[in-house]
């Protein structure tokens, strides 16, 4: 499931990888700024994504999923922190990451965001 939440994240417009914290976890970029954070967690090998969300929304997923959480050492109010334990289905967890990318891609700057742009056309 790592390798699937990998390369859904890469796959989207200008975004980039990068270890900020050595080899582990992978942190997806675009325009520089994080939109998911994919680990592992040692003590289990249970996969984790951290993703940007809509506070209302990131309330609402929590309530409703045992495995969304408060983001883990992020802005708990701006991100959730997801256990990949198959209780959400690939579609959920596709549409969170959109939202998270949208989200992150929208608060670019207007040249940043064109420049992303321009480099798909």
């Amino acid at each position: 499931m790592k390798e699937w939440l990998t390369d859904y994240c890469l796959s989207k417009k200008g975004a980039s990888p990068d270890y900020p914290f050595g080899p582990e976890p992978l942190v997806c970029k675009v325009g520089g700024k994080m939109f998911a954070l994919i680990s592992v967690d040692g003590k289990n090998n249970q996969v984790h994504i951290s993703l940007k969300c809509d506070p209302v929304i990131a309330v609402n997923l929590r309530e409703q999923h045992a495995s969304v959480q408060p983001g883990y050492h992020l802005n708990k109010k701006h991100w959730n922190t997801v256990v990949v334990d198959g209780s959400l289905s690939s579609e959920d967890l596709r549409q969170m990451i959109d939202h998270s990318y949208d989200l992150v891609f929208r608060s670019l700057t207007k040249a940043a965001r064109e420049a992303i742009t321009a480099l798909i056309r």
